[in-house]
């Protein structure tokens, strides 16, 4: 579908939602956060391009959303990888001719041990992902959101609590995402002349398959197991897509969204 047809569709009927017409990238779109937002962007009217590694998880997010609406779109996609990240865009650009939104959501992490019983390829392997995959899909979106008409566009990278504060062995995951804070922070800078704003939501246990470990039973500082609450994952979908609404003059640089009762205030 060719970005004039695309645009003179969308335009037909504003009811839709407030992304009607816009076009979103989601990685790691293929289970938990990313799928919970890919479907709520899917719900206010966008087009959702649905990045990540396993294709039979991306057609099953795809499906979730049914036949109506704008497209969802599965592309399998490797962000660690450069020349795959550049065949997503690439896709993404035929395929619509523009990109309004890049939720950067893939994740990698390694079993928690001891920092010093890390191996090199387990560091190297969250380090690809986390950041490496976040300044690759940023770069590219970059390049496509200037050279666009209407120009711009907006980027939100998936921080964590553990950009604030980290849990207990957890070197890997807690380094890229103190490090998403400064490549946020930097794009946002060298973003602004070409209309491109960029955001960091940091969230704290959302019911998905990834954190379920943490209801059964969390690794304290003082080496206790102490069972944490989590929230809906709904609550993260929906503050991203309020992010993804504000006008492009208009910018949530952070948020945090995380269960109430967990342990991160007053953490220590």
């Amino acid at each position: 579908m060719g970005a004039e047809k695309y645009a003179t569709s969308s335009g037909s009927n504003p009811d839709h939602g407030p992304g009607h017409g816009k076009v979103a990238i989601v990685t790691g779109a293929g289970s938990g956060i990313g799928r919970a937002v890919a479907l709520a962007l899917h719900s206010a009217g966008y087009a959702v391009v649905l990045a990540g590694r396993r294709i039979a998880e991306l057609e099953t997010t795809a499906a979730l959303a049914g036949s109506s609406g704008a497209p969802m779109s599965p592309a399998p996609t490797d962000v660690s990888r450069p020349d795959s990240v550049e065949a997503l865009f690439a896709r993404t650009r035929a395929q619509f001719g523009r990109l309004d939104l890049l939720f950067n959501n893939a994740g990698a992490n390694v079993p928690a041990v001891a920092m010093e019983d890390l191996s090199f390829e387990q560091w190297s392997e969250v380090v690809g992902v986390n950041l490496t995959g976040a300044f690759l899909c940023a770069q590219e979106a970059i390049r496509l959101m200037k050279s666009q008409q209407p120009r711009g566009g907006r980027i939100i990278n998936n921080g964590s609590l553990s950009a604030h504060a980290p849990r207990p062995n957890s070197a890997p995951y807690t380094a890229t995402k103190h490090a998403i804070t400064g490549l946020t922070k930097s794009i946002s800078l060298d973003g602004r002349k070409h209309d491109i704003v960029c955001g960091q939501i940091d969230i704290g246990n959302a019911a998905t398959e990834m954190s379920a470990r943490l209801a059964v039973g969390a690794l304290q500082p003082n080496g206790d197991l102490v069972p944490e609450p989590r929230m809906d994952v709904k609550c993260v979908a929906d503050a991203v897509l309020y992010m993804a609404s504000l006008p492009l003059d208009a910018n949530v640089q952070f948020l945090t969204v995380m269960a109430a009762k967990m342990p991160f205030i007053g953490r220590g």
